[in-house]
């Protein structure tokens, strides 16, 4: 199993979770009904013990199981050999960004690097999707390298906006985020239309 976007692996971590969240759950839900019982009689040790460590192995395991099936897990780790098909700089200062670009479009399969640079605060470079759902981010901060390495598959047009809070000066009176900048990237020539990642 691979996924194709970060839309198809929240909708699985949904689902895992869920079913993780509700197993734990009803541990507190067994003690409870114990403690509640005239003729309780003390908790066993031994199922309790077994109940944990099942409880840890899944857990362990559902990230083990998912490490390679997340598409920019394996670029991330061997990043050091590739060689970007374009690179973009950007700088940001007093919550206002300098792009390189008013406008970037990206072919499908480009292996993009975006490099990021700050010269008063702690910002984030997030990508959203027009539904605001977002594609990525990375942390940006002052005084060191803040790049990141980024394949597009689907396409799609997407908004960049920091995803760190900075402060109030990030945002106008009306509440309007003076960070974002609509329809900054516009990714095509890929088949997949869904605009998902």
């Amino acid at each position: 199993m691979t996924f194709k976007s970060s839309i198809e692996l929240l909708a699985f971590h949904n689902v895992a979770y869920t079913i993780y969240a509700m197993i734990i759950i009803s541990v507190v839900a067994w003690f409870g009904y114990n403690l509640t019982r005239k003729d309780a009689k003390s908790v066993f040790r031994l199922p309790f013990y077994w109940y944990m460590a099942f409880l840890v192995a899944g857990g362990v395991g559902h990230h083990i199981f998912t490490y390679n099936t997340i598409p920019w897990v394996s670029q991330d780790i061997t990043r050091h050999e590739i060689k970007p098909d374009a690179t973009y700089n950007f700088e940001v200062a007093k919550h206002r960004w300098k792009l390189p670009e008013d406008k970037i479009t990206i072919q499908c399969g480009q292996q993009v690097l975006f490099n990021v640079v700050s010269h008063d605060l702690v910002y984030g470079f997030g990508l959203f999707r027009q539904d605001g759902t977002m594609v990525m981010q990375m942390q940006v901060n002052p005084g060191s390298s803040n790049d990141i390495l980024w394949t597009f598959l689907h396409n799609g047009v997407f908004d960049l906006t920091s995803t760190e809070y900075s402060g109030p000066a990030q945002y106008s009176e009306d509440g309007k985020d003076l960070m974002k900048v609509k329809k900054l990237i516009e990714v095509t020539g890929c088949k997949d239309d869904g605009g998902k990642k």
